[in-house]
Protein backbone atom coordinates (compact mmCIF):
# COMPACT_ATOMS: atom_id res chain seq x y z
CA UNK A 1 0.00 0.00 0.00
CA UNK A 2 1.48 3.57 -1.00
CA UNK A 3 0.81 6.26 1.50
CA UNK A 4 0.33 9.36 -0.45
CA UNK A 5 -0.06 12.33 0.65
CA UNK A 6 -3.04 15.51 -0.48
CA UNK A 7 -1.36 18.38 -2.54
CA UNK A 8 -1.99 20.92 0.05
CA UNK A 9 -0.40 18.71 2.70
CA UNK A 10 2.43 17.88 0.34
CA UNK A 11 2.93 21.26 -0.29
CA UNK A 12 3.65 22.11 3.57
CA UNK A 13 5.92 18.88 3.64
CA UNK A 14 7.94 20.36 1.20
CA UNK A 15 8.35 23.41 2.74
CA UNK A 16 9.00 22.32 5.83
CA UNK A 17 12.03 20.03 4.76
CA UNK A 18 13.37 22.84 2.87
CA UNK A 19 13.27 25.37 6.26
CA UNK A 20 14.30 22.29 7.85
CA UNK A 21 17.59 22.10 6.02
CA UNK A 22 17.90 25.91 5.91
CA UNK A 23 17.47 26.37 10.08
CA UNK A 24 19.49 23.18 10.97
CA UNK A 25 22.44 22.74 8.11
CA UNK A 26 22.34 25.78 6.32
CA UNK A 27 22.03 24.45 3.44
CA UNK A 28 19.07 24.87 0.96
CA UNK A 29 18.26 22.09 -0.83
CA UNK A 30 15.06 23.58 -3.12
CA UNK A 31 11.85 22.48 -3.92
CA UNK A 32 12.79 19.62 -6.36
CA UNK A 33 14.84 17.60 -3.63
CA UNK A 34 12.79 18.04 -0.50
CA UNK A 35 9.87 16.72 -2.38
CA UNK A 36 12.34 13.46 -3.71
CA UNK A 37 13.19 13.27 -0.12
CA UNK A 38 9.60 13.24 0.90
CA UNK A 39 8.58 10.83 -1.35
CA UNK A 40 11.51 8.75 -0.29
CA UNK A 41 10.62 8.88 3.39
CA UNK A 42 7.23 7.64 2.48
CA UNK A 43 7.86 4.97 0.09
CA UNK A 44 10.74 4.11 3.01
CA UNK A 45 10.04 4.46 6.22
CA UNK A 46 6.23 5.47 5.87
CA UNK A 47 4.80 2.03 5.52
CA UNK A 48 6.30 1.41 9.53
CA UNK A 49 4.51 4.01 10.69
CA UNK A 50 1.63 3.20 9.38
CA UNK A 51 2.08 -0.42 10.44
CA UNK A 52 2.86 1.02 14.17
CA UNK A 53 -0.30 3.09 13.96
CA UNK A 54 -2.72 -0.03 12.95
CA UNK A 55 -1.19 -1.32 15.19
CA UNK A 56 -1.70 1.30 17.85
CA UNK A 57 -5.53 1.22 16.83
CA UNK A 58 -5.72 -2.32 16.79
CA UNK A 59 -4.28 -2.68 20.58
CA UNK A 60 -6.98 0.50 21.94
CA UNK A 61 -10.55 -1.11 20.00
CA UNK A 62 -9.46 -4.78 21.38
CA UNK A 63 -8.93 -3.06 24.79
CA UNK A 64 -11.98 -1.42 24.59
CA UNK A 65 -14.34 -4.25 22.91
CA UNK A 66 -13.13 -6.01 25.91
CA UNK A 67 -14.80 -4.01 28.09
CA UNK A 68 -18.21 -3.69 26.56
CA UNK A 69 -19.48 -6.86 28.10
CA UNK A 70 -18.54 -4.95 31.80
CA UNK A 71 -19.84 -1.40 30.33
CA UNK A 72 -23.00 -2.87 28.81
CA UNK A 73 -24.21 -5.62 30.89
CA UNK A 74 -27.51 -5.48 32.08
CA UNK A 75 -28.86 -7.96 34.67
CA UNK A 76 -31.26 -11.04 33.57
CA UNK A 77 -34.45 -11.51 35.09
CA UNK A 78 -34.12 -8.76 37.29
CA UNK A 79 -37.79 -8.01 38.32
CA UNK A 80 -38.82 -10.04 41.01
CA UNK A 81 -35.39 -8.92 42.74
CA UNK A 82 -35.83 -5.10 42.43
CA UNK A 83 -39.72 -5.97 43.48
CA UNK A 84 -37.94 -7.46 46.34
CA UNK A 85 -35.52 -4.52 47.28
CA UNK A 86 -38.58 -2.02 47.42
CA UNK A 87 -40.68 -4.10 49.83
CA UNK A 88 -43.47 -4.60 47.48
CA UNK A 89 -44.65 -8.29 46.48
Amino acid sequence: MSIELGKEIRAIAVQSIERYFQEEFEEDIGNIRAAALLSFFLDEVGPSVYNKAVTDVQERLTARITEVDVECHEEEFAYWHQKARHGRR
